[in-house]
């Protein structure tokens, strides 16, 4: 799994797995699923970030592990 952030493109990608996506859908304005040939989602895209929160910064990103 993958979090990546393009600063340039102002969008945050979270890569669940390598497949190859074969098909893209915006779900909702500036929401993208990818999903592989078996029609499982393998990235989600957000774009706007900049957008959707006015004070996002990718060095400050936060992960945690819920049990």
């Amino acid at each position: 799994m993958r979090l990546r952030v393009d600063t340039d493109a102002d969008a945050l990608y979270l890569r669940l797995d390598d497949s190859e996506i074969t098909e893209s859908v915006e779900v909702a304005p500036g929401v993208v699923l990818d999903y592989d040939a078996a029609n499982n989602v393998v990235e989600v895209e957000t774009h706007h970030l900049s957008a959707r929160s006015h004070s996002f910064e990718a060095s400050e990103l936060h992960f945690e592990t819920v049990p």
